[in-house]
């Protein structure tokens, strides 16, 4: 289940749909990754073919990143069997 967010507008689009604080060309992606990040229980949950799950380094250690498409990602955590501190962004 994920717990928390960083990214506000990735939120709200789990929450409520609305596509105001992402780019809707990323809607259904998103909403297919979020969907399955909040039922997954470990990051090998997440590896799905295309998605391009890996870990993540440096300042982000502990995180792990999905392809949305191009340079944007969507990131998070796990604590225990919950997915924390979901956060999209284009971090190349």
């Amino acid at each position: 289940m994920i717990k928390s967010f960083r990214h506000k507008g990735v939120e709200a689009f789990f929450r409520t749909g609305s596509k105001a604080g992402i780019a809707a060309t990323h809607a259904n992606r998103l909403a297919r990754q979020l969907a399955l990040l909040n039922e997954a229980t470990q990051p090998n949950d997440m590896d799905v073919p295309g998605w391009k799950l890996h870990p993540l380094t440096g300042k982000l250690n502990g995180h792990w990143a999905l392809s949305v498409s191009g340079n944007w990602r969507l990131t998070f955590a796990f604590e225990g069997e919950h997915a924390v501190l979901v956060d999209y962004q284009d971090y190349h």
